[in-house]
């Protein structure tokens, strides 16, 4: 069983940045591949970004390649998303999963509780 927890949301304005925090529980983490994903209000959940379990490779949605940047400590047991250049388009909710770098919701067994972001004009 893995358990995430995010951190890190809040009230930013544009062109601001913020550093998004997943803090897995379980001895396997560092074996996982790890995504984010975001859903603003009345709209679908959608993939953000993901890493695999080494950090070597990762994989961004063409809306935030540039902008953000995933990375992980598996020593700490953390997936980061340091978000740059925010626009009020990147308000959502923010989830971090796992297993995997699938932009597909039903591939992911494990979800956290999300972290609010929101970017002002």
């Amino acid at each position: 069983q893995v358990q995430l927890v995010e951190s890190g949301g809040g009230l930013v304005q544009a062109g601001g940045s913020l550093r998004l925090s997943c803090a897995a529980s379980g001895r396997t983490f560092n074996r996982y591949a790890m995504a984010w994903f975001r859903q603003a209000p009345g709209k679908e959940r959608d993939f953000v970004a993901s890493i695999s379990w080494s950090g070597s490779s990762t994989y961004y949605a063409d809306s935030v390649k540039g902008r953000f940047t995933i990375s992980r400590d598996n020593a700490k047991n953390t997936v980061y998303l340091q978000m740059n250049s925010l626009k009020p388009e990147d308000t959502a909710i923010y989830y971090c999963a796992a297993p995997g770098t699938s932009t597909v919701i039903k591939d992911y067994n494990y979800w956290g509780q999300g972290t609010q972001v929101t970017v002002s004009s």
